[in-house]
């Protein structure tokens, strides 16, 4: 389910920024929002919910102190914000009413442009000009200074451009470097830092495409080709378990990365963003992503969108909207700060009730209270209903506590496909437990009753009636032709004959084999079992599904008629009408066993439904290459070039009945525009 369908979602969230303009030029100030919120539902489109987070407070500035060109921010567990002052070359220290508490590293640092703060006030600083880490202690005293890594593994020819830096509890300095595409840098404290390795490499871009013009073309014409190197991460921040995370433009669905300790990537975001800015983890098992426009992100544990806020300022200067964001952080109250590096200011929002209440359930559910978090999942229910997320949570809190009817329902409701396989699985079980000796002596009570009203057959002829109905009803000719459909099915050389030669087949029959064959398309397509459903609960589309069925038949009949009478073919319109809806009687015999498996199996038996699809497909794909064949009397040459003739003429008149459609509006629009001036000058 993950992967519908995407590229919508991001022309959609382009549209988020429209709604109330709030301005203000005093600071610190509040305001309310000025954006949308955004969240998926389970078919993946994008959908407005509640507001997430409201704009709280924007500073500009610490006490007299500006800021110029800011490039990163750090926010510690006691509310002290550390911002990396770039244009002023220092890190400055204040709180979010905007007071100054301290500068660090002015007359040492110069082009500051990342900054991390340890739990024991530790601040690394990551400067590119002056090419090495700072650490300072907690009072702004130097305590050592990285360099480049002495060490040939780094690479003797590469610059050491520090961007951004990220300590874990060990000490040891996780750096993005400019320019450095072999991944993240890892350095130790050890010996005045000792280069560990890189970690978290990005893949190279590839396809079959390029591989084959690499492999065919020369040295030379190789040598102009442009390169084919992983990409820079852009920025990257740790959490609690000291795990990675990283953001990459160009990456697509790889744009956030969590890293474990292999630097394998073990998150699956379900969206991302052309140019991402900016990571921070939350405090939920939760993360955020911020784009350079301002919009913002946020993830769960798996990758799985929570909201999307934010937007892009037009100039307006509308608080809650950015021009150029730099960095994002999380505070212990939840709230975010976003750093607006050509603003220079930092915009904080704060969670709402809504979001409170999201984060308190997960946090109660990824630490396995799984009872407790449905409290606050019924009251974000109560807000909204329709908060997929929510649903997909709820269920997974009642198939935890064993309550797999409700868990499955819930997991309807969130279109949470994997929830509800898992539910429909143990119900499955429990199902077969409590029958499956009741089954057994079904079964054996009913071969018991076959063998006896057999036995009583042969004595007493009690079936007799019954053979007599039935071939009564088999010598109406109607039924007999209904009855070719399954002999042409098994049968299909001698069947085309029996439709070419012997008459076998009339109108009436292949009309009801039609209308049979849509009946069982739209009940399968509508009612099949939820894991194998492809459309929208209640999306109707049934005068279409006829249309389009009766379309296409009509349309291969047609051109294959025509086809084939400038090819010396026997087909008539009759035989070739008729013997094309026999073909499908491998779909009308087998696809009400699909439908009832669709309400039986889980994910692990899915295959089984997938061969019977590929079974149907196969065998009707065979009876009507065969059909051509024989109706026509044609050798396996000239049926394949008739059927390719038959695609072409299908493909002109396709796009014949689209140009007609696409003047016929015109001239329809033109005749209304007409007739509202007309309506218009005799109304003056």
């Amino acid at each position: 389910m993950k992967k519908m369908k995407k590229h919508f979602q991001k022309i959609a969230l382009s549209l988020a920024v429209l709604a109330v303009t709030f301005v203000s030029c005093v600071m610190p100030v509040s305001a309310d929002s000025p954006y949308k919120t955004y969240t998926f539902d389970g078919y993946g489109y994008t959908i407005q919910t509640q507001t997430a987070y409201l704009p709280y407070e924007t500073l500009t500035k610490f006490d007299e102190e500006s800021l110029s060109g800011p490039s990163d921010l750090h926010v510690t567990d006691d509310g002290e914000i550390y911002v990396a002052d770039t244009g002023n070359a220092r890190i400055i220290v204040g709180d979010i009413e905007g007071n100054l508490i301290k500068t660090i590293g002015e007359g040492e640092l110069v082009t500051p442009k990342g900054v991390f703060v340890t739990k024991d006030k530790h601040v690394y600083v990551a400067d590119r000009d002056a090419q090495a880490i700072f650490e300072f202690d907690a009072d702004g005293t130097l305590l050592n200074k990285y360099g480049k890594p002495d060490n040939p593994l780094y690479g003797e020819t590469l610059d050491f451009l520090p961007l951004k830096i990220v300590v874990n509890d060990a000490g040891i300095m996780f750096v993005v470097c400019e320019s450095n595409t072999n991944g993240i840098v890892e350095i130790s404290p050890i010996e005045g830092g000792t280069f560990l390795g890189y970690f978290g490499t990005n893949l190279a871009s590839s396809n079959p495409l390029i591989i084959i013009r690499r492999m065919l073309a020369t040295d030379a014409q190789r040598a102009k080709m442009v390169s084919n190197i992983p990409s820079t991460p852009d920025n990257l921040c740790i959490d609690e378990q000291g795990l990675i995370y990283t953001v990459t433009r160009g990456e697509e669905y790889d744009t956030l990365k969590r890293l474990n300790i292999a630097g394998k990537n073990v998150i699956e975001p379900d969206t991302y963003d052309d140019i991402p800015a900016a990571v921070a983890a939350g405090n939920h098992d939760n993360v955020f992503m911020a784009s350079q426009e301002g919009y913002i992100y946020e993830f769960n544990s798996e990758g799985e969108s929570l909201y999307i806020f934010g937007g892009a300022d037009d100039g307006s200067q509308r608080v809650g909207l950015c021009t150029l964001v730099s960095a994002i952080d999380v505070d212990a109250q939840d709230r975010l700060y976003i750093l607006d590096a050509d603003k220079c200011q930092i915009q904080i929002f704060e969670p709402t009730e809504f979001t409170d209440l999201l984060h308190q359930a997960l946090n109660l559910y990824y630490t396995g209270r799984y009872t407790e978090s449905k409290e606050p999942l019924e009251e974000v229910l109560k807000m909204n209903s329709m908060f997929d997320y929510a649903n997909k949570a709820m269920g997974r809190a009642y198939f935890q506590e064993e309550n797999y009817e409700v868990a499955r329902e819930y997991a309807k409701l969130a279109k949470d496909y994997d929830g509800y396989s898992d539910a429909s699985w143990e119900i499955r079980n429990l199902w077969l437990k409590n029958w499956i000796v009741p089954i057994i002596w079904v079964v054996v009570i009913f071969m018991v009753l076959k063998k006896l009203v057999s036995y009583l057959d042969k004595k007493k002829q009690i079936l007799k009636p019954l053979r007599t109905a039935k071939e009564k009803l088999g010598s109406i000719r109607l039924i007999d032709e209904l009855k070719y459909a399954w002999y042409f099915m098994k049968h299909p050389i001698d069947g085309c004959y029996g439709i070419a030669r012997e008459g076998r087949a009339s109108f009436r029959a292949a009309n009801i084999l039609v209308v049979i064959f849509t009946i069982e398309y739209m009940i399968n397509k509508y009612l099949c079992g939820f894991l194998q459903k492809t459309i929208r609960e209640g999306r109707y589309e049934i005068f279409t599904d006829i249309g389009m069925v009766v379309i296409v038949l009509i349309a291969l009949t047609a051109c294959n008629y025509l086809v084939c009478t400038i090819n010396d073919g026997e087909g008539t319109v009759k035989k070739i009408y008729c013997s094309f809806t026999y073909c499908l009687t491998p779909y009308i015999t087998f696809i009400p066993v699909v439908f009832v498996l669709s309400h039986v199996l889980t994910y692990n038996e899915q295959f089984l439904i997938t061969f019977m699809y590929c079974l149907i497909y196969a065998w009707t794909a065979v009876l009507f290459v065969l059909a051509v064949k024989e109706v026509n009397n044609y050798t396996a040459k000239e049926t394949f070039k008739v059927l390719c003739l038959t695609a072409f003429t299908i493909l002109i008149m396709a796009l014949l009945i689209f140009i007609i459609y696409v003047l016929w509006a015109q001239v329809f629009e033109f005749i209304i525009a007409i007739g509202g001036e007309v309506v218009y000058r005799i109304g003056n």
